[in-house]
């Protein structure tokens, strides 16, 4: 959730409660699909649900602000694979099954759309447990519904004609969450301010200066760690593992006082909750106004035009709730056929929520609005 709790108080659950839950709703779903003949064996059990149980164990602290800043251009996907092969060493291959069915190289190829695909076992827990713990109503979906309507033909999932209006809801749901919890303009702004925090200390740490950071975390900001370095070099993913909210929200504490004015304005920022203004607008930002604010920050900041860019700056946020030819949600017909849902729906929206939604976003210290 990174930084929603700023935005919704109660969204301070953990990755590790998604985890078990994401692990409980296969288990619902691997006891129905039996129940309709489907031949899962216990080996095959134990595989599909060792990987929902890792799939994202990957995932640095505060969600993604850590893979964008910290390890720059290694996903938590690359990593949680990483992290899978270390423990299937350390078990002597006992993962094999489950690695080959978290990278779809199994034959049953229903098995991986249960751990990664547009209707998984992880969207179905993450949607249905944002929404709780945030209060947000419009999140809520029928997942033990759809569950229970889950099928196999052709090797491929899919989804009772019964269950089409939960499959719809579910679908409007992840779109309404997106926007209102995970891409709300406060939390995006939140995140950025985070992002630059962490963007910041690595540019001084790497410039020489002395910053606190626990032991794990030093050696990130200290070091750039590439992906080959991650493969070769297994201190690097140990010490990754070991990082989480605490190692990275201390350190942003401390660097409230550092003697660097960017960092320090940024870290109180965060702790005193003074983030960025965000104006989102479906319109492409102004080059001429941004132009403006930059020249704004630099004369308040006493900062260069590319260091004002700590305080103002611009992103562009995309939100698709659905991806035809993307893992399709397909829907089971009583006749026996199979059509993605946008074709078996009568709900014309949907085909609408297939569309790529861009919305721009202009972010700017707010005390850079006072004349």
């Amino acid at each position: 959730m990174g930084m929603a709790y700023l935005v919704y108080p109660g969204a301070i659950h953990t990755r590790f409660h998604h985890a078990i839950g994401a692990m409980h709703l296969m288990g619902m779903a691997i006891e129905t699909l039996r129940g309709k003949g489907c031949e899962i064996s216990a080996e095959e059990e134990e595989g599909v649900m060792v990987a929902i149980l890792l799939h994202d164990i990957g995932h640095g602290p505060y969600s993604h602000a850590l893979e964008h800043a910290i390890v720059g251009g290694i996903s938590h996907e690359a990593i949680s694979e990483m992290l899978m092969d270390r423990l299937n060493e350390e078990f002597h291959g006992a993962l094999d099954l489950a690695i080959s069915i978290f990278r779809n190289n199994y034959r049953k190829l229903f098995l991986h759309q249960l751990v990664s695909s547009q209707l998984d076992c992880d969207r179905m827990d993450y949607l249905s447990r944002d929404s709780f713990f945030t209060g947000v109503s419009e999140g809520i979906i029928g997942f033990d519904r759809i569950i229970k309507m889950l099928n196999v033909r052709d090797n491929q999932l899919v989804v009772e004609e019964k269950a089409i209006y939960s499959i719809e809801k579910f679908i409007v749901a992840r779109r309404l969450m997106y926007w209102q919890v995970y891409l709300h303009k406060t939390c995006v702004a939140a995140e950025h301010m985070l992002v630059n925090i962490l963007k910041r200390a690595k540019f001084l740490a790497n410039e020489g200066m002395e910053l606190f950071a626990t032991p794990n975390f030093r050696h990130f900001l200290h070091h750039n760690i590439s992906y080959d370095d991650f493969l070769q070099f297994p201190e690097h993913l140990q010490n990754f593992s070991r990082l989480d909210d605490y190692d990275v929200y201390t350190s942003v504490k401390v660097w409230a006082d550092a003697p660097d004015f960017i960092l320090s304005h940024l870290c109180r920022g965060i702790l005193e909750r003074k983030l960025y203004r965000t104006e989102m607008s479906r319109e492409e930002i102004d080059p001429l106004r941004y132009v403006k604010m930059i020249e704004r920050a630099v004369d308040r900041y006493h900062v260069s035009a590319e260091d004002a860019s700590y305080f103002v700056f611009t992103d562009t946020l995309y939100n698709r709730a659905y991806q035809v030819n993307d893992g399709n949600i397909n829907i089971l017909a009583k006749d026996g056929t199979v059509k993605d849902i946008t074709m078996a729906s009568d709900n014309t929206t949907l085909g609408a929520l297939a569309n790529t939604v861009e919305k721009h976003i202009l972010c700017y210290m707010k005390d850079l609005c006072r004349d």
